[in-house]
C-alpha cells in the first residue's frame, strides 16, 4: 500500500483555566492515505502519551494521558486544562492513567469509570474508580475507587485496563498478568491475567461464573488472559469481544464466554523474547478457548471498535484494531464467530495506535502516542 500525504492549515489558539496555559486549538494537519476510501485528520497535538478516549453526549471527547491527566477535547480540536480530582497514578513503564467509558445513564448522573495503576506501598495495582463529571468546571467529584487487584506487585508492565459496560449494565474490567507473574493467570484465587465483571458500585453479579465456587474470586468472568488493552461488546450477539498481546508471536483476538479458560501461558501460539523457545505445552487443548484470530509475528494490538456505521462503505460489521509495534490499523472481517484480517490501513502514516473508537458522527476515531494527537477518519475526497 502506497500513501501521499496532503497538508491542510494550521491553527494554534489558547485560553487559560486555573492559570495554566493548557488548553490549545490545534487544527493540525490532515493527511490523505492511499487506502482509496480513508484519509486521515490530525484534530489535536501535544497530548501526553493519550491512552483512552471517550465521547461525551455534546461530541466532545474526554481523554486521559497516561502520566496522570484527563483533558476534554473538542471536534474543533480544543483541548482543555487537565480535570481537577483525578487521584495520584503509578506513572511508571505500562502504568498511569489508562481507560475511561461514561456511565450508561450518563446523561441523568454524570458518572465516568476510569481504571488506573494505583500506587502502594510494595507497587501498583489495576483499579478502578468512578466519579462525577463536571465537563465545564473542569472537576471530578464523589470519587469512589470500585474495584483493585488482590496483589500490588513491583513492575511496571502488563495492567490490561480496558473497560466495557454490557448490555446488563455490569461492567467488564480487563487485568494483565503484571509480566512476571504470568503463571497467575491461571490461578482462580488471583486477579491477575483475568476478566472480571462487576455491577457499576463494585459489588459482584450473582450470576458471575465462578460466584460460590471455593478457591475462586467471585467476580472473575474468565482467565488465562495476558495483557488485554482492547475490548468491545459484538454489535449483534452482545457477547464481549477482546484482544490481547502475546510475546513474540500470539496476539489474539477472543470472545469472551463466562467461566471459560484462555490458555496462558500454558496454551499459546508466543514465544519467550530472549531466546525465542515455545512457551507453555502447545496451542491448542481441549478446555481451553481457541482465539479467533492470531498475529505472529506480534502487531502488538492496542484499542479495538467494531464499527456499525455507514460512512464508509463496505465496512459495516467489520472489527478495528490499532497497533502500537506495527504503527497501522488492522480491519478484520467477522462473520459467525470466524475473523480474518481484511485490510491494514495507515501503515504509511508511521504512529503507534492505542485507542480505536466510533464517533457519534458515524466516523472512526483515533488516540496515537507518537505525535499524542486526536485522530478522525475521513471518507477520501
Amino acid at each position: 500500500m502506497t500513501a501521499k500525504r496532503r497538508m491542510f492549515g494550521v491553527s494554534w489558539g489558547g485560553l487559560l483555566r486555573n492559570g495554566l496555559a493548557a488548553a490549545m486549538l490545534l487544527m493540525a494537519s490532515g493527511v490523505a492515505q492511499a487506502a482509496g476510501q480513508v484519509k486521515v485528520t490530525v484534530v489535536a497535538s501535544g497530548l501526553e502519551t493519550p491512552w483512552s478516549l471517550a465521547f461525551l453526549p455534546d461530541g466532545r471527547m474526554l481523554v486521559t494521558e497516561r502520566p496522570g491527566r484527563m483533558r476534554i477535547v473538542s471536534q474543533q480540536g480544543e483541548v482543555s486544562a487537565p480535570i481537577a480530582g483525578v487521584p495520584d497514578v503509578y506513572a511508571r513503564g505500562q502504568g498511569g492513567l489508562l481507560d475511561v467509558v461514561l456511565s450508561p445513564a450518563y446523561a441523568s448522573d454524570h458518572t465516568i469509570f476510569f481504571s488506573f495503576a494505583q500506587p502502594e506501598q510494595s507497587g501498583a495495582r489495576t483499579a478502578v474508580a468512578r466519579a462525577v463529571l463536571d465537563s465545564d468546571g473542569l472537576s471530578l467529584s464523589e470519587l469512589k475507587v470500585i474495584f483493585a487487584q488482590n496483589e500490588a506487585p513491583s513492575g511496571g508492565h502488563h495492567w490490561g485496563s480496558r473497560l466495557v459496560f454490557g448490555r446488563d449494565g455490569n461492567l467488564f474490567v480487563t487485568l494483565g498478568d503484571r509480566y512476571s507473574f504470568r503463571d497467575r493467570a491461571q490461578d482462580l484465587g488471583s486477579h491477575m491475567g483475568k476478566i472480571v465483571r462487576i455491577r457499576p458500585d463494585g459489588s459482584v453479579p450473582p450470576d458471575n461464573p465462578f460466584v460460590g465456587k471455593a478457591g475462586a474470586l467471585p467476580e472473575i468472568w474468565s482467565y488465562g488472559h495476558r495483557n488485554v488493552q482492547g475490548a468491545a461488546l459484538h454489535p449483534v450477539t452482545g457477547v464481549l469481544w477482546a484482544h490481547e498481546h502475546g510475546p513474540q508471536g500470539g496476539d489474539e483476538i477472543n470472545e469472551i464466554l463466562p467461566g471459560r479458560n484462555y490458555g496462558w501461558p500454558v496454551i499459546t501460539y508466543g514465544r519467550e523474547y530472549v531466546v525465542g523457545t515455545r512457551i507453555g505445552e502447545g496451542t491448542e487443548r481441549a478446555d481451553v478457548e481457541s482465539p479467533r484470530h492470531q498475529w505472529t509475528p506480534s502487531i502488538a494490538p492496542s484499542g479495538m471498535s467494531f464499527y456499525t456505521g455507514d460512512v464508509y462503505p463496505g465496512w459495516k460489521g467489520n472489527l478495528f484494531v490499532g497497533a502500537l509495534k506495527f504503527r497501522l490499523l488492522a480491519r478484520m472481517s467477522e462473520k459467525g464467530g470466524k475473523v480474518r484480517e481484511v485490510e491494514r490501513l495507515l501503515t504509511d502514516f508511521g504512529r503507534r495506535i492505542r485507542d480505536v473508537r466510533q464517533g457519534p458522527d458515524g466516523k472512526l476515531w483515533l488516540l496515537e502516542e507518537t505525535e499524542g494527537s486526536v485522530l478522525r477518519l475521513d471518507p477520501a475526497d
